[in-house]
């Protein structure tokens, strides 16, 4: 290594140390991809949580049904987690039949949330002129459905039979490939329609719409979400993507909610600041990123399925904000 580089990052390192205070708590923390919501919440609130006296030691790209199990053996102290992976641990099911019910019940137990957030709208997208004018066309057709692994095939396939009614192996075929390439693959042809996880006003859509025309179809106003799959009803307003046929009108979707969860032995004032901070600084996050003006505070306890940790309740309490009997620890 050059020592003039050498010497940049000692330079680097350095102020970074010196602009923490002496006292600060170390927070070590894990999120999915960086670009996503889900990765640009946390890495936009940590130098407002550093200023506060928590150093949070973020690591993006990581596979968060294995975070919540780091959080749940004591071996990390947060992440971004989605509400039906903690159902998931707590009755051994899913990502964790492995554990069984009473190892994944006894992690479960060790977990605690902060606050819940909404994360990616899902994107039901086809070519404009592909023939897809409805979700009964996709009859007979290739869908992306997520990676191979996760919760996203599950709340894919229910987001599509309640549009449609029509299930995958039955009425059309549902090809798993990762979060990365699924995009890539819509274009290449390789599926007919692409439901795509993105932020409101996506660059990545804003580009695809631009170099061909899309439909992005909408789902009944009035189907809801099934209640264990962590997402919301939610709505892309008229002409938010260029390249949209149908841009005149708003389209309903469904967006994936996420729970900032923590170990339950953080220590509560750490768990208070952590929370405090967030929602003291949440309209000034907007203007930071504004892939981010979808995330509300009145979305705190929307998907968050683990008992709050005591330092979040005091946060609410002192808010005047009534806190649901259901997460409340007992």
């Amino acid at each position: 290594m050059p020592f003039k580089f050498l010497k940049n990052v000692i330079l680097i390192t350095g102020l970074m140390l010196l602009a923490l205070p002496a006292w600060a708590t170390k927070v070590s923390m894990e999120t999915a991809t960086p670009n996503s919501v889900v990765g640009l919440l946390p890495q936009t609130m940590a130098p407002y949580w550093n200023k506060a006296g928590i150093d949070v030691e973020l690591a993006t790209g990581q596979t968060l049904t294995k975070s919540l199990l780091k959080i749940g053996q004591g071996n990390l102290d947060s992440a971004v987690i989605p509400p039906s992976a903690y159902t998931g641990l707590l009755a051994g099911k899913g990502a964790y039949s492995r554990l069984g019910a009473e190892a994944g019940g006894k992690m479960a137990g060790n977990v605690r949330a902060l606050f819940g957030f909404s994360a990616s709208l899902y994107h039901p997208i086809v070519w404009a002129d592909s023939g897809i004018e409805n979700w009964a066309d996709i009859q007979g057709k290739k869908v992306y459905i997520g990676p191979p692994a996760g919760t996203a095939n599950a709340q894919i396939k229910a987001l599509i039979k309640a549009a449609s009614g029509l299930e995958e192996g039955k009425d059309y075929e549902g090809i798993k490939a990762p979060w990365g390439i699924a995009i890539q693959g819509f274009q290449d042809g390789q599926y007919d329609l692409v439901i795509a996880p993105q932020a409101l006003g996506s660059q990545v859509l804003a580009e695809l719409s631009l170099s061909r025309e899309i439909r992005i179809l909408s789902l009944p106003a009035d189907a809801e979400p099934p209640a264990d799959l962590g997402m919301i009803r939610s709505v892309i307003p008229p002409d938010t993507y260029s390249g949209q046929v149908n841009k005149d009108e708003p389209v309903t979707v469904w967006v994936t909610v996420m729970m900032l969860a923590v170990n339950k032995d953080m220590a509560e004032e750490t768990a208070y600041t952590l929370t405090k901070t967030y929602f003291d600084n949440l309209d000034t996050a907007h203007k930071a990123n504004g892939l981010l003006k979808t995330v509300t505070a009145e979305q705190r306890f929307d998907g968050v399925a683990a008992p709050l940790h005591p330092g979040a309740v005091r946060y609410y309490q002192e808010q005047d904000i009534e806190v649901p009997a259901a997460l409340l620890a007992e």
